[in-house]
C-alpha cells in the first residue's frame, strides 16, 4: 500500500510548491480585499509600506523598483498615481540635484500605517505552530529566499546569512550557536532576520563560507 501511494503521488518538491502556491494565493486574495477596502492597488500599498518602513519615508524611483521587483516604468506609473492622490511628492535630491526622490506626505504616512497590519492573518496562522516548528520554518524560508536571490528571482533581502556581521556556528550552545558582530552577542535560529536595518553585505568569499557553515548540522 505504501509503494502504491509512492507511485501515485506527486513528487515531494511538487507538493511543496503546491503548498507555497496556496499560501501565495491566500496573500494575493487578502491583498486585493484590503486594496478594495483602502482604495489602493496591492502594488500601491506595497510602495507606501516600503517608503514608510524601509526607506524612512524617502527613496528614489529606481530603488523602489528594485525592491518591488518591477520595471522602472511600472514603478514610475505607481508613483505618478500616488502623487495624484496626494500620498507622495517628488522632489530633487539634496545630495544630487539630478536625482528625483519620492517622499510620503502626511496623508501617505497615515495610509501606509493603516495598511501595515493586513498580513496579520498569516501571523495568526503561524501562531498555531509550536515555537520549534516556527524556528524550522524560518530557517527553511531563509534557505529558499537565498536560493531565489542567487537566481535573481527576487530582490536581495537584508538577511543575517548574507551579512558581514554574521558569524555562524561559532558556539557549542545549540540554542545560540551564531554571533552577530554588530551587537557583539550570540543568538540562535529563532532570531534570524530576513530584513535587518543594520545589514551590511558580506564579501563574496565570506558569504560563501558563512553559508556553508550555517548549513552544517553541528558546530564545525
Amino acid at each position: 500500500m505504501s509503494d502504491q501511494l509512492e507511485r501515485t503521488s506527486e513528487p515531494l518538491r511538487n507538493r511543496v510548491v503546491a503548498g507555497l502556491q496556496k499560501i501565495g494565493l491566500a496573500m494575493k486574495s487578502r491583498a486585493w480585499k484590503e486594496a478594495n477596502r483602502r482604495k489602493v492597488t496591492p502594488l500601491q500599498g506595497q510602495t507606501l509600506a516600503l517608503l514608510r518602513m524601509r526607506f524612512g519615508d524617502e527613496a528614489t524611483v529606481s530603488a523602489l523598483a528594485q525592491e518591488l521587483a518591477v520595471a522602472l516604468p511600472t514603478a514610475s506609473d505607481v508613483i505618478r498615481t500616488l502623487e495624484e492622490k496626494g500620498w507622495v511628492r517628488k522632489s530633487r535630491s539634496k545630495a544630487d540635484r539630478r536625482v528625483r526622490t519620492v517622499t510620503l506626505t502626511a496623508a501617505g504616512m497615515r495610509k501606509a500605517d493603516r495598511g501595515a497590519g493586513w498580513p496579520d492573518f498569516l501571523a495568526a496562522a503561524a501562531d498555531q505552530l509550536p515555537v520549534a516548528e516556527q524556528e524550522s520554518l524560518l530557517r527553511i524560508l531563509v534557505k529558499m529566499i537565498r536560493t531565489l536571490q542567487e537566481r535573481n528571482e527576487i530582490p536581495v533581502a537584508r538577511m543575517c546569512v548574507t551579512c558581514r556581521y554574521f558569524r555562524p556556528r561559532v558556539y557549542a550552545n545549540p540554542e545560540r550557536p551564531h554571533h552577530c558582530d554588530y551587537v557583539n552577542a550570540p543568538f540562535g535560529d529563532r532570531l534570524l532576520r530576513l530584513d535587518c536595518a543594520e545589514h551590511a553585505p558580506a564579501a563574496t568569499a565570506q558569504a560563501e563560507r558563512n553559508w556553508k557553515t550555517f548549513n552544517q548540522e553541528s558546530r564545525p
